[in-house]
């Protein structure tokens, strides 16, 4: 069985008063149970965060993380000290750091083992640009996403791993991609993980759809059987529409997931 996740990445927005109170909207009426909840404030914020969402449902995650545990790394948050916060989810290979910070497959495994290692859960984003989608590689561009970024990696069960499908053609512009092709990729990327944790566990591992989610768009892309729940950017900076798309996915959960 598997559970539905909304995640929240805030990026790079809130003030500290901003990022308590959405944080508090949200804790005060979470829909309990049928799904698990998360926000990924900024790394300043983490703290604070927390501890208004402490005695919640909603658990907290990190948008990054360095591999190493240690060491001159100026400027960079390891996961020992996200683990250390409080955190349960950790954003691994958003497609932001990938294109704006130059992160590979590679360091995007090492990040997922570091992380892993210290029992929280990653969420590996994979996605496509608009040009790998029009010159027909997106299949192979999360194959190797995905191989690369699990390599060597075992034991990988849905309480170890969340996988988020993002095309990067819908993020942060207003078009998501249609249900069709949301369960395309998404079935797709179940089979990927059955090749490398077997059938069983493929199944067990919830993969989120992360391209402009909205309260509008949240139930029919829900209602796809591959897709369990969403990895929301713009529409988790308002606890009313955020809300909006838990409150979906409770509805939705328990249904088609299985």
């Amino acid at each position: 069985m598997r559970t539905m996740v909304i995640a929240g990445n805030w990026k790079m927005n809130t003030s500290a008063a901003e990022a308590v109170a959405l944080a508090a909207a949200i804790a005060a009426d979470a829909p309990h149970n049928s799904v698990r909840l998360a926000v990924c404030p900024p790394f300043v914020y983490l703290d604070s965060v927390h501890k208004t969402i402490a005695s919640s449902q909603v658990a907290l995650g990190a948008q990054n993380c360095w591999s190493e545990s240690k060491g001159a790394y100026t400027g960079e948050i390891s996961a020992s000290m996200l683990a250390d916060i409080g955190c349960t989810y950790v954003i691994v290979g958003h497609s932001e750091r990938r294109i704006l910070f130059g992160e590979t497959d590679e360091s995007v495994n090492r990040k997922l083992r570091a992380v892993m290692a210290l029992s929280m859960m990653p969420i590996l984003c994979v996605g496509e640009t608009l040009e790998e989608r029009e010159q027909n590689a997106a299949f192979d561009v999360i194959r190797r996403q995905i191989a690369r970024g699990l390599d060597g990696i075992e034991g990988v069960t849905g309480d170890t791993l969340v996988v988020a499908y993002e095309p990067v053609w819908a993020i942060g512009t207003g078009r998501a991609a249609t249900a069709g092709q949301a369960q395309e990729m998404h079935s797709f990327i179940r089979s990927l993980l059955a090749e490398h944790c077997g059938s069983e566990q493929a199944q067990c591992i919830a993969v989120l759809y992360g391209g402009s989610v909205t309260p509008d768009n949240a139930e029919e892309l829900f209602s796809q059987p591959d897709v369990d729940g969403g990895l929301v950017g713009g529409a988790s900076l308002k606890a009313d529409s955020f809300l909006r798309i838990a409150e979906v996915a409770r509805t939705i959960a328990g249904g088609v997931h299985s």
